[in-house]
């Protein structure tokens, strides 16, 4: 009886070697996001990080980005938001898409701690001078694909990011806010024969920036205080 020959086993693949996916990809990105928003990263290095990790091939090109970040350790409880919404429920993230179209959001709005766009031969346009600010750092993850987005924040919040245009245009005008307690603005993505636009939109000021954030001002719309009935 002719025995069957067998194949020599296959040597393990070191964990370093295993090919990264795209979840893999932008689960890094999305600790580089949260980094530069702590303030952990600045708006260079993050836009430097991000270019590496989108071009990494393997798990072990991906860990050198995070290295020096905080990532599988227990964390702190997050502080709960500056104001919530009734019955103490964060607004949800926001998710805008516009393709072959146009999406807008402006006006008075909850803003969450993430708002997400997508532009595919299309146009968002994020409007947040009159939006209520539910959270002290909100992300904004851009991405545009022969379309525009574009962001519009009060004068006197921060506003940081960065961007990757690839044959596109990724523009974040930054700004660090001298109001106490200004909410913290973060403009993050790619442009691929698009373009992403972030910056202050002029004359468009917190008029009162704690009240906003616990979503009861005192002032009229013209700025101008209320005047109350004597008792």
């Amino acid at each position: 009886m002719t025995k069957r020959a067998t194949a020599p086993a296959a040597e393990p693949v070191a964990e370093g070697e295993i090919r990264a996916s795209d979840a893999d990809r932008d689960r890094i990105a999305d600790i580089l996001r949260e980094a530069v928003a702590e303030g952990r990263l600045t708006a260079e290095e993050h836009s430097d990080r991000i270019d590496g990790v989108y071009r990494a091939k393997t798990l072990g090109e991906l860990e050198p980005f995070v290295r020096d970040l905080p990532t599988g350790a227990p964390q702190a409880p997050a502080p709960a938001p500056a104001h919530a919404a009734p019955g103490g429920v964060p607004a949800p993230a926001v998710n805008l898409v516009a393709v072959f179209s146009a999406s807008v959001r402006r006006g008075r709005w909850r803003v969450g701690g993430r708002t997400n766009a997508f532009a595919c031969f299309g146009s968002v346009e994020i409007d947040l001078t009159e939006a209520v600010f539910e959270q002290q750092q909100i992300v904004v993850n851009a991405t545009s694909v022969f379309g525009s987005v574009e962001v519009r924040v009060p004068e006197n919040v921060t506003l940081r990011g960065s961007g990757t245009g690839v044959f596109g245009s990724a523009e974040i005008d930054t700004q660090e806010s001298t109001e106490p307690g200004a909410p913290v603005v973060v403009v993050t993505g790619w442009a691929v024969f698009g373009s992403i636009e972030a910056r202050p939109k002029r004359g468009k000021r917190l008029r009162d920036l704690h009240a906003r954030l616990r979503g009861n001002s005192h002032e009229r719309v013209d700025g101008s205080p209320r005047k109350h009935l004597g008792h």
